[in-house]
């Protein structure tokens, strides 16, 4: 099945230095890209100590998007190895998780808006964590998508590679909203 679906790499009952060899690669590089995540953060240091209760929400906007990313790029993962993408074009795919992520955005934006307005007592809060959770979902269905899909034309195992891509993008532009938006609006929510 993998053979048909152009995807090659491990499976379950290899030896233990070939999944040592297919997976610790990838797991280094995103250790490498957890520091990516940290320098983002670290760019709003002075937001950060501004309003505390932002590193609070941090993990809820990172943490949101990569089961987005992740949920679509197990999707696509698993589409690709079925052999149920043959004559699916890559822009349909495209387009139909982006639009996907819009929905998913919405009510997962307002509803975290409406969870940290109660729980804070803070609207400006409410309203920045709930456009940075739609931008980041957005991201979320785009790139998780995306990345598996341009994987595999590279001929690089979609099912070992994609989620370390996914998480790292989710995280950096989750942040990078939530933390920009905030300190844009920083009176708002002070």
């Amino acid at each position: 099945m993998m053979q048909v679906a152009s995807v090659a790499g491990e499976v379950i009952d290899v030896p233990l230095s070939i999944s040592i060899r297919t997976r610790l690669p990838w797991l280094t590089v995103n250790l490498g890209t957890t520091f990516l995540a940290a320098a983002t953060v670290s760019l709003f240091e002075s937001t950060l100590a501004q309003v505390v209760v932002l590193a609070a929400f941090l993990p809820v906007v990172a943490g949101q998007g990569g089961i987005g990313g992740t949920q679509t790029l197990t999707l696509i993962v698993r589409s690709i190895a079925l052999g149920e993408l043959v004559g699916v074009s890559a822009t349909r795919i495209l387009v139909r998780e982006a639009a996907l992520g819009i929905l998913h955005g919405v009510w997962l934006g307002v509803l975290v808006a409406a969870v940290s307005i109660i729980w804070k007592q803070n609207i400006g809060l409410g309203i920045v964590l709930g456009l940075a959770m739609f931008g980041n979902m957005i991201i979320a269905g785009s790139v998780g998508a995306a990345v598996p899909l341009l994987l595999r034309r590279l001929g690089v195992d979609p099912a070992v590679a994609s989620a370390v891509i996914v998480t790292t993008v989710t995280d950096v532009f989750g942040f990078l909203l939530f933390l920009g938006i905030a300190s844009a609006a920083i009176s708002l929510i002070q």
